[in-house]
């Protein structure tokens, strides 16, 4: 599954945030349509009116075989709404969006793609919660565009913690640079509109083709074998795609050191796909960044998060 290069954010114009749900498709950097929702906050002073344009949105990214329709995605959505705007979407391969699945490498687009409509729409603030592969997505989107303010993520920094920090900065730069100059419309304005400015990662891999728990070597099997394949096409209706990685992007572990915004991971310690050493290791490579929560009895990703999880996430959303 190759890496691309990505353009300036396209997608349907849509004049101002309204009260009402709106459907519409966004077109990625590398020309994948991708079906998006727009849900209103709920609360009387979460969207229109005077305070529009200072309201947040949270834009949901879910796990792999998820979709924008799916019930955990809606329930997800249902308790965010309480607290801010609400974008959800298919990433490509599922639901109604274009393309095929590649597992989290150029997913990072999809989320651009819906983070920048958000902005487009008034929104000043953006948080991204993303669940198991979309949790993985929103690390890596968060490292790859930051805000203005921030400057070039890639800059070492005065008290960097050596020259394994450094090859990260440098690999991250190398991806950012691929997938936003190659094409001649890139701008680095339409950039800077698709940086998150806080990031909520639920049941996340903090590494790349692990394969320690048997539901992930299924996982494995499915992504990998054009038997498995067929089953994810017409047995979970996602559609993935059949080539390698080339180059292997920044992994989760890798890319966390390189987000400046405020971040929570959280973990069920009962996941079957990814036990507790995986939000051990992306909370210990953020150092003092992240704030970390072990969920006692949960399981994996949006299936198993409560409403009271939810709840919990959500007011962390207002509060970083």
């Amino acid at each position: 599954m190759s890496s691309v290069s990505e353009g300036r954010f396209l997608s349907s114009s849509v004049p101002s945030i309204t009260r009402g749900p709106r459907r519409t498709t966004l077109l990625t950097g590398d020309g994948v349509r991708i079906e998006a929702v727009y849900t209103p906050c709920t609360a009387g002073s979460g969207a229109g009116g005077d305070g529009a344009s200072e309201a947040t949105a949270i834009v949901l990214a879910h796990g792999f075989t998820g979709a924008a329709d799916r019930p955990a995605v809606l329930r997800a959505a249902a308790v965010f709404a309480q607290r801010a705007a609400v974008i959800t979407f298919s990433f490509r391969g599922h639901g109604r969006s274009g393309g095929r699945s590649t597992v989290g490498d150029r997913e990072v687009l999809d989320l651009a793609a819906a983070v920048a409509w958000a902005r487009s729409l008034g929104h000043r603030r953006i948080v991204t919660v993303g669940f198991s592969m979309g949790g993985s997505v929103v690390l890596r989107h968060a490292a790859l565009y930051t805000a203005p303010e921030s400057g070039e993520f890639f800059a070492e920094e005065e008290h960097s913690s050596g020259t394994e920090r450094v090859e990260r900065r440098t690999r991250a730069h190398a991806e950012r640079r691929g997938r936003t100059r190659a094409h001649s419309g890139a701008q680095v304005d339409g950039d800077r509109a698709m940086h998150t400015d806080a990031v909520v990662a639920v049941s996340a891999p903090a590494r790349w083709y692990y394969r320690g728990t048997a539901p992930m070597r299924r996982l494995h099997w499915v992504v990998t074998r054009p038997a498995g394949r067929l089953v994810g096409r017409y047995g979970f209706r996602t559609r993935i795609h059949r080539e390698d990685w080339d180059p292997v992007p920044l992994s989760p572990v890798e890319a966390v050191p390189l987000i400046t915004a405020p971040l929570l991971i959280v973990h069920g310690d009962r996941d079957p796909y990814f036990p507790v050493d995986h939000p051990r290791m992306l909370a210990a490579a953020a150092g003092d960044g992240a704030e970390l929560w072990l969920e006692h009895g949960m399981g994996h990703a949006e299936n198993a998060a409560d409403e009271g999880l939810l709840a919990r996430i959500a007011d962390w959303t207002e509060s970083a």
